[in-house]
Parts: C-alpha cells; sequence; structure tokens
C-alpha cells in the first residue's frame, strides 16, 4: 500500500471506505495489526521523540486523522485522497461488524467513561460486541488482569484510548500478550462515544472546521491547539527547501 511521508510520519494513501475494508480484513487474518489515527499534534509530538515516530511507522495502517495533515500532504506535493477521521472510522466499523462474531473492548479514558461509549454503541450499532472495557487509571501491575481479561473475552478488536503517545507505547509493550487481531490508538475518542464531549455539528466537519469548533467550545485545549499553525508553517518550510534546495 502506498505511503506518503508528512513529516516523517508515513500516512497510508487510503480513503475512508479503504480503511474500513483494511480493518476488517486485518480482523479475519491471521496476524496481529496496529493502527495510527494521526493528527498534526501527534506528527509534531512524533518529530520530538524518534521512539514515539518509528512505533508509528512500523504499524501497518496510519491515517489522516485530521484536515491538517491532508493540506500538509498537497503542500509537500503528494496529496493524500482525504480525512480518515478516526472517530468515523470506529463508527463505521462497528456498523459494518454489528450483528456478526467479531468482540471489541473499550481500554482507556476516565472512570465510567468507557463503560458509557459501550452502552452507547450498543445501543446505536445494534448488536455490536462490546464485551468488556476498563478505564485508563490503572496501575502497572493490573496489566495483566486487564490482558488475561482481553484474552478470555476472545476479543477481536482492542480500542486504547490512553492518550498519544501512551497509548501506542502499551501496544508496543502489551499487544504481543493479547490474542487481539487489532489494536487501535483512539485518543480521547470515548469521550465523544460517551456524549461527555459534543463533536463539532456537521458543517464545521465538512468544511475542514471541527478544530476550531474544538478550540471555542474547549478554550483549555488553546495551547495544544497551537501545534496545528506551527504544524502548517514545518510543513510550508519543508516544501521550499525540497524546492530550492537545503541552502535556503
Amino acid at each position: 500500500m502506498k505511503r506518503v511521508d508528512v513529516l516523517g510520519i508515513k500516512f497510508n494513501h487510503i480513503t475512508m471506505d479503504e480503511s474500513v475494508e483494511a480493518i476488517l480484513s486485518y480482523m479475519g487474518g491471521s496476524e496481529q495489526k496496529t493502527i495510527t489515527t494521526a493528527n498534526p499534534e501527534i506528527v509534531m509530538m512524533a518529530r520530538k521523540d524518534q521512539v514515539f515516530k518509528q512505533l508509528i511507522n512500523s504499524g501497518q495502517l496510519t491515517v489522516a486523522d485530521g484536515i491538517g495533515v491532508v493540506i500538509g500532504s498537497r503542500i509537500l506535493g503528494c496529496p493524500l485522497p482525504e480525512r480518515v477521521a478516526g472517530y468515523d472510522l470506529f463508527h463505521n466499523v462497528f456498523d459494518r461488524i454489528k450483528g456478526t462474531d467479531y468482540k471489541v473492548y473499550f481500554l482507556g479514558a476516565a472512570p465510567g467513561i468507557a463503560a458509557k461509549a459501550a452502552r452507547n454503541m450498543r445501543l446505536k450499532f445494534e448488536g455490536l460486541q462490546v464485551v468488556g472495557v476498563h478505564d485508563g487509571y490503572f496501575e502497572l501491575e493490573d496489566t495483566q488482569a486487564i490482558i488475561d481479561e482481553i484474552n478470555e473475552k476472545e476479543v477481536d478488536l482492542v480500542l486504547v484510548g490512553l492518550g498519544a503517545p501512551k497509548q501506542e507505547r502499551w501496544i508496543e509493550d502489551y499487544g504481543k500478550r493479547l490474542n487481539a487481531k487489532v489494536l487501535i490508538g483512539v485518543g480521547g475518542s470515548f469521550d465523544g462515544m460517551s456524549g461527555t464531549v459534543k463533536r463539532a455539528p456537521d458543517i464545521f466537519i465538512k468544511l475542514g472546521l471541527e478544530w476550531f469548533h474544538r478550540l471555542i467550545t474547549q478554550p483549555s485545549r488553546a495551547r495544544r491547539m497551537l501545534q496545528l499553525p506551527l504544524f502548517i508553517l514545518v510543513v510550508i518550510g519543508t516544501r521550499i527547501r525540497g524546492v530550492f534546495g537545503h541552502g535556503i
């Protein structure tokens, strides 16, 4: 599968529909696969953390969870086909596996959030088997019990919402002890699934302004949101150096 380098992160050149099909094929396969939904903030984080960058690039699927990544790929001259928002990706996968034997586990978020997210997803996607949850506030000594529960319940898909880069490191450290076929770092998606955080109206999403809605509704994220314009500036600088040479 073709990959596009955006500031060192190798994004798969893939659409939403293709991403869903890829995940379904992984779930029916014989080998474990890891998936990253990366936005500009994660890309900038990986520029400063080479281990984190390697964890992302060693996975089987990395999608552009953020319109900034798509814009950046266009500036760099290797355009990605579209944004593959993680939140929508998970919903699309749930819609395809509802009423099947596939089993899902939610790990992460504050106490009670993952459980509420699971209830909401079961209601929205009748027949979806979310067979277990655990919040993200657990001690190291609790990890084996979580692994045992996931394996005992024969889970196929594990959504890990511990925040980047913690969730990717957890997947790297403990993923091979799980029998699950697919592991995905989902960031704060459980907050959205639970209704704790309201998603932007459709018009903001269609215009690529979901980040702006998040900024005005969650001003505490302002410092983190500054990563988006910084990301674009770095992309432009990278493009200029690539066109005119490193002497510029």
